[in-house]
């Protein structure tokens, strides 16, 4: 009798023994990668030739701290996008995001993909075909549906000066450019057929990467001058201003100069 529960005894603890290890399997026993760097205290003295150097336990197992990558910046995850994702790029560019945001949001969704030598080299093909293929085979940039998506909302104001002369296609870019602040190359811009010599309003055509192309409407009026520019080019204005001038230092040099010059031009002037 003794024996059977002896037997039943060892064979109970073997079981939970196995349950033990079993369950201690579970668990993950990675360690934290973060990397510490430390350095001796007391540095170690140099050895013979040939000898290992000789270390005091209680002296050189002592170490101080020199960088805890702990809470150190991380550095950011480089990935290329594969489709638009606001506020970061469009298709083809190379984003560098933190870590977590790239691999829970933009990987896992295939929003982007790593950089590796062979997505870099397709993402190089299309920007190829993108500046050299067909129009059919083109795909519009990030930056390009921006700039399309900026142009469907401008209205365009080109200032003519009255004189006899066509507004041209250089006229036109170089008023979007200090106007609107958009480069616009003369080979991308459209004009209507007949030319532009009077005031009105008449439509501009604006193709951008050679793909999208956006109406724009577009009125010409008079050219409109500040009042300092009128009174540098009128010359009745300059005297006018040479006249006060001249008056201002009559009263600050001789007063009574001044009354006697005042007169004068009463008398001529009745």
């Amino acid at each position: 009798m003794w024996s059977t529960s002896h037997h039943v005894l060892r064979d109970v603890v073997r079981e939970l023994t196995k349950l033990t290890h079993s369950s201690v399997r579970c668990f993950s026993k990675t360690s934290c990668k973060n990397t510490v760097v430390v350095e001796r205290w007391w540095q170690v003295p140099l050895s013979k030739e040939g000898r290992p150097p000789r270390l005091y336990p209680r002296r050189h197992q002592v170490y101080k701290v020199v960088e805890d990558t702990k809470n150190a910046p991380k550095e950011k995850l480089e990935l290329i996008l594969t489709q638009t994702v606001p506020k970061l790029g469009g298709r083809g560019d190379t984003v560098f995001v933190k870590k977590n945001v790239g691999r829970n949001k933009l990987l896992a969704k295939d929003l982007a993909v790593y950089p590796s030598p062979e997505n870099k080299e397709m993402f190089a093909e299309e920007l190829r075909l993108l500046r050299e293929g067909k129009p059919e085979e083109r795909t519009q940039t990030r930056t390009g549906q921006l700039t399309v998506e900026f142009l469907k909302h401008m209205e365009m104001k080109v200032e003519k000066k009255p004189s006899e002369y066509d507004i041209t296609k250089e006229i036109v870019c170089r008023q979007f450019l200090t106007k609107r602040g958009v480069f616009v190359p003369p080979h991308a811009l459209k004009l209507s057929e007949e030319p532009i010599k009077d005031l009105g309003d008449y439509w501009c055509e604006v193709t951008v990467n050679g793909i999208d192309t956006v109406r724009i409407p577009m009125s010409v009026v008079t050219t409109i001058r500040s009042q300092r520019q009128l009174f540098q080019r009128l010359p009745f204005q300059r005297l006018l201003g040479k006249h006060i001038l001249h008056l201002w230092y009559l009263i600050l040099t001789d007063p009574e100069l001044m009354l006697s010059h005042i007169k004068l031009q009463q008398n001529v002037n009745p």
